[in-house]
């Protein structure tokens, strides 16, 4: 019996891995899958070469990254302005890594959706960024393309690309349309969070040269709990 489980589900396996392999190259997702890896590639090569050249800076650097990862792009420009570094790099920065995350995350999810690929360890993060997604669907369905672009630009939890793109695509837009509208979102809030945290910092810095670090710390903590009420809420509705 062992055996002949085994062997059907080896070829469906089997299956499965080359239809990835072929929506890969011929599929719009396929191709943005590729330019998200590449430039990943590229901006870790370059973090690489800072840490040999500059190796102060490469650390400011990789933490400004895992924060915009793991807390947004707010958190991440608030910490690389406390560690003064400029308007140039801080922007230039965030638009990276937020456009890497929507390249990579967004073929990602269409493909698990399509069921051409199935990953343990992304599946929950997956399934949790469709429910977020479900959740603000109809708002932005009513204004369309403009809906879209102001979901990704405000400033509110669950709001940012990566969840912004899922809408598009579970809204019907075509690739082609979805990703632009959803980076020229991210790139106008982060500019407009860039100058907003710039002049803040100023003020902030002025009564003290701690004062910048325990900005970030609070901004941090708000987005912690924003975060934790936010999922609150949701599981209290879920349950309702």
């Amino acid at each position: 019996m062992e055996e002949t489980t085994e062997q059907p589900t080896n070829e469906a396996n089997s299956k499965q891995t080359h239809q990835f392999k072929e929506t890969l190259l011929t599929s719009p997702e396929g191709r943005i899958l590729l330019v998200g890896v590449a430039l990943a590639f590229i901006y870790t090569l370059w973090l690489g070469i800072k840490l040999i050249t500059s190796p102060e800076e490469s650390q400011i650097l990789f933490g400004m990254t895992a924060t915009d990862i793991i807390f947004g792009r707010a958190a991440a420009m608030a910490f690389g302005y406390s560690m003064k570094l400029g308007h140039a790099i801080v922007i230039t920065v965030c638009i990276i890594i937020e456009t890497i995350l929507v390249l990579i995350f967004y073929p990602l999810f269409v493909f698990s959706w399509r069921h051409l690929l199935v990953i343990k360890w992304l599946r929950n993060m997956l399934d949790r960024l469709h429910r977020s997604a479900e959740t603000h669907k109809d708002k932005v369905q009513r204004y369309g393309l403009i809906g879209l672009f102001v979901f990704v630009w405000l400033p509110f939890w669950m709001t940012g690309p990566v969840v912004g793109c899922i809408i598009g695509f579970l809204l019907g837009l075509k690739a082609r349309f979805n990703i632009p509208v959803v980076l020229s979102g991210t790139y106008v809030a982060i500019f407009g969070w860039a100058f907003f945290l710039r002049r803040l910092h100023g003020r902030v810095a002025s009564y003290s040269s701690y004062a910048p670090m325990v900005l970030f710390a609070l901004l941090i903590v708000v987005i912690i709990l924003g975060n934790y009420l936010h999922r609150t809420l949701n599981n209290n509705k879920n349950k309702t």
